[in-house]
C-alpha cells in the first residue's frame, strides 16, 4: 500500500510540474493544485496510521502506548487543505481579472495587464505571432 501511495504521489508531482510549465493560466493553477494534492498524499503516506487507535494518551500513563495514531500529520494535512482552498479561490479571482483585462489567458500573449488593452494592441500582438524574421 505504501508503494502504491508513493507511485501515485510521484505521478501527481510529475503531472503538476508538467501543468505548471504550460502557457495557460488555468493550466498553471491546475498544476499548483496537483502539487498540493501530491504533498498532502506524501504527508499522509509518511504518517503512522493505525485503524481503531485514537491519538490520545490514557489518563494513567505518561507515555503514549506502543501503537497509536499520529495526530500531527492529520493536522498538517487538514491545515494544508484549508490553505490550498483559500489560495485557489484567490488565484481563480485573479485569473478572472487578468482575463478581463488582457482578453487572454496565454502567458506569452499578455502584453498589458496593468492597464486595459486597446483593440489595436490586441490585434498587433496576434499579427506579430504570424511574422517570421
Amino acid at each position: 500500500m505504501t508503494l502504491l501511495l508513493a507511485v501515485v504521489a510521484g505521478v501527481l508531482f510529475s503531472g503538476g510540474i508538467y501543468m505548471i510549465l504550460r502557457r495557460s493560466l488555468v493550466k498553471v493553477i491546475v498544476g499548483v493544485l496537483l502539487l498540493s494534492y501530491a504533498v498532502n498524499l506524501l504527508l499522509f503516506d509518511s504518517a503512522v496510521l493505525v485503524a481503531g487507535y485514537p491519538p490520545l494518551i490514557p489518563a494513567n500513563q505518561s507515555q503514549p502506548p506502543e501503537v497509536y495514531a499520529d495526530p500531527v500529520t492529520q493536522a498538517l494535512i487538514l491545515t494544508a487543505i484549508v490553505i490550498s482552498f483559500g489560495v485557489t479561490a484567490f488565484v481563480v479571482v485573479l485569473i478572472k481579472q487578468v482575463y478581463l483585462t488582457s482578453h487572454t489567458d496565454d502567458l506569452n500573449q499578455m502584453r498589458c495587464t496593468d492597464i486595459p488593452c486597446l483593440d489595436s494592441e490586441l490585434s498587433d500582438s496576434t499579427l506579430d505571432e504570424g511574422k517570421t524574421t
